[in-house]
């Protein structure tokens, strides 16, 4: 697993205003639910991506069936999919977002290959990491005995 300094990932979290989920399910105890419904509670435009559910609303947003259905500019695709589905999303996201500034891929997910190709393309890559945990630990909000470690705050 690769080591992401915390400078690096607070600096992820700061500059990203869009982010699309893919594989973000509808059911609430599912974590890509909750991962994604965290992130639009903290200011982040959320665009749902799951092709069974295309059509649906969630967060307020209309869910996509595809990457390459969101018209609007994308600051990170976050990949809630199994390792070996990555490399097709990392195509898709790169073909579908010029500027995309992240790829973050799931906790239990990496796929070095496609990394590199983001990469190369100038893209960060966080892989096997969640940014909802990332956020809750670089901005204060985790939990410890049901006391709050530091001050709940909106994104920083």
């Amino acid at each position: 697993m690769a080591n992401y300094t915390d400078p690096f990932l607070k600096d992820i979290l700061r500059r990203t205003k869009v982010i699309a989920v893919v594989g973000v399910s509808m059911n609430p105890v599912r974590p890509s639910y909750y991962v994604a419904r965290h992130l639009s509670l903290k200011g982040y435009a959320v665009i749902p991506v799951n092709p069974g559910h295309a059509g649906k609303v969630l967060f307020g947003q209309t869910v996509r069936a595809s990457l390459s259905e969101i018209t609007q500019p994308v600051d990170m695709v976050d990949i809630f999919r199994r390792s070996e589905a990555v490399p097709p999303i990392v195509n898709e996201t790169l073909s579908s977002f010029p500027d995309l500034r992240t790829i973050w891929m799931q906790i239990g997910v990496e796929h070095l290959e496609a990394a590199i190709k983001a990469q190369a393309r100038g893209v960060d890559v966080v892989m096997n990491r969640c940014p909802k945990i990332e956020y809750q630990r670089l901005f204060g909000e985790l939990r410890m005995g049901g006391f709050a470690t530091g001050v709940i705050s909106s994104r920083l």
